[in-house]
């Protein structure tokens, strides 16, 4: 982990993560003192790229495990392999031999918590949209994220050789359990503000010069104030900017480009139909 919180701010930006002052001091202060990190926020405000940028400046292996209804325990944990150990059997009934143990290492199928258990090296684990997955496995993870441990009851316990950073993202679909929240250090993040935001698309849209991309970024924010189904975050934006620069550069006009561009922005027709409406005050027609 970065020794300060500066130098933290100072990699990510280098990895094109350019987070703001809020989110560096929970991101320093989960790693100094070794907390799960819960950020929410709205889909495409960063969330999910926090712990894909982590993995990378700290060196570390990037384990996900995406959260949906009905995941549970075997699924996140570990399972064996029937069909394994039923070819293992067959074939010592045929040779004649003794079977052996059919719970050894060789029939484990580890999943991503207890893999993020093993990491020798540490690792980032990434448990994305929990607020998707059912209350009962959100109480088990309290148990897992409490201790960093779990016991196979083949093989016994199994505690973490090097405690992963753990990353928990929610889109706040429903209420995270209060137990859980008491686990983990906790960040809301919100879109960024303007200035911020033109450092993002002229990062991730290189050659955008700084005029274009205060008009790209005054028309995101003009867009998300309108009564849209989903707000474009930042992934969306950013595309935008790219696609508007692709044409701009075939010749189009910049309005006719941010328009033509739009369906990399907004995702629904009703949302596109409501962008038209609005187009002279969105794009400067």
């Amino acid at each position: 982990m970065p020794a300060d919180q500066e130098t933290l701010g100072r990699r990510l930006g280098e990895e094109g993560y350019l987070a703001d002052e809020g989110l560096l001091t929970a991101v320093h202060l989960a790693g100094v003192l070794g907390l799960p990190l819960l950020l929410e926020g709205e889909p495409g405000v960063g969330k999910t790229e926090v712990a894909n940028v982590l993995a990378r400046v700290l060196g570390r292996e990037l384990i996900r495990l995406q959260c949906y209804e009905g995941l549970d325990a075997s699924q996140a944990l570990y399972e064996w392999d029937y069909p394994k150990q039923l070819l293992s059997l067959r074939a010592a009934e045929v040779e004649g031999r003794g079977v052996g143990d059919l719970y050894r290492e060789e029939f484990l199928l580890q999943r991503p918590l207890l893999r993020a258990l093993r990491a020798a090296s540490g690792a980032v684990l990434l448990i994305d949209e929990i607020d998707r997955a059912d209350s009962e496995f959100e109480a088990f993870l309290l148990e897992f994220l409490g201790d960093f441990q779990i016991t196979v009851p083949e093989l016994g316990t199994i505690r973490a050789q090097s405690v992963p950073f753990v990353v928990l993202t929610s889109n706040r679909t429903r209420e995270l359990h209060d137990a859980l929240k008491r686990r983990c250090l906790y960040h809301w993040i919100p879109f960024p503000d303007a200035e911020r935001e033109q450092a993002i698309l002229q990062a991730q849209a290189p050659g955008l010069d700084a005029r274009s991309a205060a008009r790209l970024v005054a028309a995101v924010h003009r867009i998300r104030g309108l009564a849209l189904l989903k707000r474009p975050g930042i992934a969306e934006s950013a595309s935008w900017a790219r696609g508007v620069q692709a044409l701009a550069g075939e010749g189009a006009g910049w309005p006719e480009a941010m328009r033509r561009a739009a369906g990399l922005l907004v995702k629904h027709e009703e949302d596109l139909a409501l962008v038209r409406q609005h187009a002279a005050e969105v794009f400067g027609d």
